[in-house]
């Protein structure tokens, strides 16, 4: 089941720069000016249900397990489409609104790419 679906819409000026760093910040059409080069843009979409780990990420032709969730991922991806992805493998949350995957390369990510999340039940 997909529990989201959305496209990248704008890539920021300095949105690469944290792949140095195994992450990438989403935010959706309504980013901050401040923030806007750092990030992915996507369209804001509603998320069906929870993440939670073992459930898979896509960004492009990529994909990615889910490992663990900050507690505000699905509200902040839902109503900001606001998120970090961090691609080290963590079990633990550290951080309330970063979605954490497994350890491997970070995506090729160009404008129209989709994201999504599937998985569970």
């Amino acid at each position: 089941m997909t529990l989201y679906k959305t496209k990248v819409i704008n890539i920021g000026n300095e949105a690469e720069m944290f792949r140095e760093e195994g992450m990438i910040i989403l935010f959706g059409e309504n980013a901050p000016e401040s923030l806007s080069d750092y990030c992915y843009n996507i369209k804001v979409e509603p998320v069906a249900g929870e993440i939670e780990a073992g459930m898979e990420l896509s960004i492009g032709s990529e994909k990615y397990s889910v490992t663990a969730v900050g507690s505000v991922v699905r509200k902040n991806l839902s109503e900001l489409g606001h998120i970090t992805i961090k691609f080290d493998g963590s079990k633990e949350a550290d951080l309330p609104g970063t979605l954490y995957v497994e350890d491997k390369a970070l995506p090729e990510i160009t404008i129209g790419a989709e994201i999504s999340i599937s998985g569970g039940h």
